[in-house]
This record gives structure tokens, sequence and C-alpha cells, in this order.
């Protein structure tokens, strides 16, 4: 049987960091739209960052052979204001290197749901 661990309150605090950061840096004008464009670019770190629920699916099979072993994780979270269930590609030390499956949801209930049946 999986062992699913809570990880946080569900918030969005995996954005509202990033669009602060990015504010002090470039400006107040600058930072939801650059927030978007990172988040875009670097989907799979940012959903990793914002799980708030997470369950080991099983060793990742990769077709190259990566000298590193890989995990599937589901994950469950909310990001930019919407809820998300995906699956994560991770390696030993917690670092996201992919996403497989990914969809959003506009509740918790649904989210959570499909991160149940996640496979």
């Amino acid at each position: 049987m999986a062992q699913v661990q809570q990880l946080g309150a569900a918030t969005d605090r995996v954005m509202r960091a990033l669009v602060a950061g990015l504010e002090i840096e470039f400006g107040r004008d600058a930072g939801a739209a650059l927030a978007a464009r990172f988040l875009a670019a670097e989907g799979p770190d940012f959903h990793w960052d914002a799980r708030i629920s997470e369950r080991w699916l099983g060793a990742y099979e990769s077709a190259n052979d990566e000298e590193i072993e890989l995990d599937r994780v589901a994950i469950c979270g909310r990001l930019d204001g919407e809820w998300f269930a995906a699956t994560c590609i991770v390696d030993g030390d917690g670092m996201a290197h992919g996403m497989i499956g990914h969809r959003t949801f506009r509740t918790e209930r649904q989210a959570r749901r499909a991160f149940a049946h996640e496979r």
C-alpha cells in the first residue's frame, strides 16, 4: 500500500515568493509577467515545490538508461491559483527531473481525487 505524505497548508506560497522576489529585482510591474515565464520554463520544479501531498509510485524506468536512479512520485498541490495533480520524476535527493501527467482542477477535492488515482 502506498503511503501519502502531507507536506503543508494549501497556499500559493511558491508563486507569492517568486513574484515578490522578481518585483524586488525588476520592479512591481514586471513581477507577475516574469513569474509566468519562469513557471512555463521550469514547471516541474515549481509544481514539485508547491506540492502539499506526495505519494511514491515506484521506480522510473528510463529508455535512456540514465546513470542515476529516478522515482515516480504522485503530487497534489496549488500553484498560481489552480489546484493540480501530477506525476513527477524525482531523484534520490528530492530534485524534480521532469513531470509526466499534469492536470489542473477548480477545487481541492477534485485534485485530491485525481491524486488518489495517479499511477
